[in-house]
């Protein structure tokens, strides 16, 4: 691949997790087997210097170096002359957001702040409120604020048992308590970050820091390494982690893609359905959760909302009303974790005429929790906020006069208060929905996902077709995905669960048995732990026990990271040893995981096929072109063994056309298959057009012509077999011979069209070129 081919738009990429444990030179090793599997980039999680021990590198400490536990900038050479040699590009996962501070030693810029507050040549990289600290920044790192007493002076800084601190130019003298008096921060109690905290973060992680790339010297200083990257020609592309952060989304892609001279560029930006992104983003688009949600939507089906709703219904005691839980779980957010976001708006709001304070600060927080996108980017997404004042003012008339005052400042673009709503309502969206109501509502957990929407269950086809010919003609170059370092579950595992929607009677009646057997307080809780490990069966107890807690505690309903209730887990865990132990349940387990495995299989080949082949660049994230039953993380970003990958491919590049067992030989097949002819041959994948089926399963069929090679996918494979399989269906293709590129197999369409029974004799899915 050329140098200029290599900065075009990618035909496919291959995400790696780079860490101490799996090093950019490990990623090098692999890159003949990436260029075997089909893709024509790799695509690294961030590779900047990171906190100590971190396995995501998304704490960068420092920007001018490549971190030396994943190997350092020689490493990154040797895997990028390894890519090139196979004739691949890599794509580089940024960090503009914010930078890790754990470690103030460890973050040169955050130390130098600390030491010097605003006097600091980088006071400017960060978002400080001084004044809101009294000139100085609260550090909530203290088990308690009465632990000052166990402050010392060491080696010239000032220590906290492992924590350390600069001491200001002559303010070292007398003792502890004293030097940290005269400091330029304050080190108080960790509970107070809630309502007291005065510097920006990510979400409401303390130890990660928010910057200011709006301004051009941040921008300048965090990027000049990844400007030299790009120069010598080591990286082709670009992924942008969270650029709703930032206070001009819009102003630092233009930037971005002038340092960058307009390279492919990716942003992790979360969409509702229905939302697109702003006009004129320089931008190939998003990451591809959108992607995600309406290719699991076609296979889940849709008449399995009314039982799964009853049993909902029946097991919290009550009706759930999503859209309130949603809102409530945001206003804890909003009155909790966030509190102190929320607080530095008031004050920038800084009092309404005949309004009182708490009604500034309430109707700030009922704002934050009704806003039904991530944020607007004024005067982009104006409408959101228009229509989040009217559905608050008419929910809440006693905040009438605080929002006919909030309403005009917060429309008003580039003023700091509009601008810091903005760049706090996404973290209210984020922590309130993904890491709150998709713990506690557990009707069809498949469907809580990254970028999706729990209430749409399942979508018919022709919605399907809709969205991919919208997504053909405006999103051609955007990213898709199905599995994420982010995702609550791996695509094979919602693959699994989508069955359930066709099996809903049978479910319900296993999980009444569950629920009685074992009894749980949080009820919605247990029927979430029952659904994903029935999604992830057969898993170890030691996995099983920590996706339980960690669902527990982000649930917050019965237990917290930070109240634990021992009682309420130490049931929890008796439950998870119940699938184990349990004679009855762990028949009963196994034997509902043997009658959803081949179908859910099935929905995995079928939603593979689907994300590979619809407009995009399709992303195969690390070990999931095989079988792969993970949870959320960190469960996700276990090792990968890529030996066997390799046995794999080179069998099936053999001639063997495999079974769909348990090795995932049939979905490696698909994945490279279809990777390598995005690759060979891009052309054949332009446009988008339904390809219709006739007879009596044509509702279990999904296929399209992308101009040259049709991809056909079945959908609820437990009805089709129920009602006799495909019979004498077939698809309208036009006539003369067509062969399956996975199979082999030929196929004659004829006046009726193309028999599906023939196309799909080998496996649930095909890719058909004219033979």
């Amino acid at each position: 691949m050329t140098d200029s081919a290599r900065r075009g738009v990618p035909s496919g990429t291959y995400r790696l997790q780079f860490h101490a444990g799996f090093t950019l030179d490990q990623g090098a090793d692999l890159a003949g087997y990436l260029a075997d599997l089909g893709v024509s980039h790799a695509y690294a999680s961030p590779l900047l210097r990171s906190a100590e021990g971190s396995d995501h590198g998304y704490d960068t400490t420092d920007h001018a170096h490549v971190d030396e536990a994943r190997g350092g900038r020689e490493g990154l050479e040797r895997l990028v002359t390894a890519l090139h040699e196979h004739g691949l590009g890599l794509v580089l996962d940024l960090v503009p957001n914010h930078m890790g501070v754990e470690d103030a030693h460890a973050s040169g810029w955050w130390w130098s702040l600390l030491e010097l507050g605003p006097d600091s040549p980088h006071a400017h990289a960060f978002d400080v409120d001084w004044a809101a600290g009294g000139g100085k920044v609260r550090i909530p790192v203290l088990g308690s604020d009465d632990d000052v007493a166990e402050l010392r002076v060491e080696d010239g800084e000032l220590r906290y048992y492992d924590h350390r601190f600069p001491i200001a130019p002559g303010t070292g003298e007398g003792t502890p308590q004293e030097v940290h008096a005269r400091q330029h921060y304050e080190l108080v109690g960790w509970r107070r970050a809630d309502h007291e905290l005065n510097y920006r973060r990510f979400f409401a992680i303390n130890t990660l820091a928010g910057l200011r790339v709006e301004d051009e010297r941040v921008l300048e200083a965090t990027h000049a390494l990844v400007r030299e990257m790009l120069a010598a020609g080591w990286v082709d592309g670009l992924r942008i982690d969270h650029p709703d952060g930032l206070a001009d989304p819009r102003g630092y892609l233009d930037r971005l893609a002038e340092l960058s001279g307009h390279r492919w560029t990716v942003v992790e930006k979360i969409l509702e359905p229905g939302e697109d992104l702003p006009e004129g983003w320089a931008t190939a688009g998003t990451t591809g959760y959108d992607a995600l949600a309406e290719v699991d939507g076609v296979l889940v089906d849709p008449a399995g909302e009314a039982p799964f709703t009853a049993l909902d219904t029946e097991v919290a005691g009550h009706p759930v009303d999503y859209a309130q839980l949603v809102h409530d779980a945001k206003r804890e957010v909003t009155d909790g974790i966030l509190g102190s976001e929320v607080a530095r708006l008031a004050r920038l709001v800084g009092g309404l005429p005949g309004v009182e304070a708490d009604q500034v600060v309430e109707a700030l927080a009922e704002l934050l929790a009704s806003f039904d996108v991530y944020r607007t980017y004024l005067p982009d997404g104006r409408s959101h906020l228009d229509a989040t004042v009217t559905a608050v003012r008419g929910r809440r008339p006693d905040l009438t006069a605080a929002l006919d005052g909030l309403h005009p400042l917060l429309g008003t673009p580039g003023t700091e208060l509009a601008t810091r709503f903005e760049q706090t309502s996404g973290p209210v969206m984020a922590k309130g929905v993904e890491d709150s109501a998709y713990y506690r509502w557990s009707r069809f957990v498949a469907l809580n996902e990254v970028g999706g929407d729990p209430t749409r269950f399942g979508s018919p086809v022709a919605d399907f077709h809709e969205a991919q010919q919208r997504r053909a003609a405006d999103r051609g170059v955007s990213m898709t995905t199905l599995s994420t370092h982010d995702t609550k579950r791996s695509e094979d595992v919602r693959a699994r669960l989508a069955v359930l929607a066709e099996l809903p009677e049978e479910w319900a009646g296993l999980v009444r048995g569950w629920l009685d057997r074992h009894p749980l307080a949080d009820r919605p809780l247990a029927h979430q732990v029952w659904q994903n490990l029935v999604g992830a069966w057969p898993l170890s107890r030691e996995r099983a026990h920590a996706y339980a807690e960690k669902a527990a505690r982000e649930a917050g309903t019965s237990t917290t990271y930070t109240a634990v209730d021992e009682e309420f887990e130490a049931t929890l865990h008796a439950l998870v040893d119940a699938a184990f132990d349990d004679p009855t349940t762990r028949a009963e387990l196994d034997a509902f995981v043997e009658r959803v495995t081949a179908p859910g299989r099935s929905n995995s080949l079928a939603q593979k096929l689907l994300q590979l082949t619809i407009a995009g660049v399709p992303d195969v994230y690390q070990g999931t072109e095989l079988w792969d039953l993970s949870l959320v993380d960190p469960d996700n970003r276990r090792p990968v063994d890529y030996a066997q990958r390799r046995r794999l491919l080179a069998e099936l590049d053999g001639g063997s056309v495999p079974p769909v067992d348990e090795s995932g030989a049939a979905k490696l097949l698909v994945v490279s298959r279809v990777l390598r002819h995005r690759r060979d041959h891009p052309g054949a994948f332009a446009g988008y057009t339904p390809v219709q089926a006739t007879g009596p399963a044509a509702d279990h069929v999904v296929a399209f012509d992308r101009g040259g090679v049709v991809a056909v996918a079945t959908r609820l494979p437990v009805r089709l077999a129920a009602d006799g399989g495909w019979r004498d269906t077939a698809l309208a293709l036009p006539g003369g011979g067509w062969r399956d590129l996975l199979t082999g197999t030929r196929t004659v369409s004829a006046a009726g069209g193309a028999p599906l029974a023939d196309v799909l004799q080998h496996l649930p899915v095909a890719l058909l070129v004219q033979d």
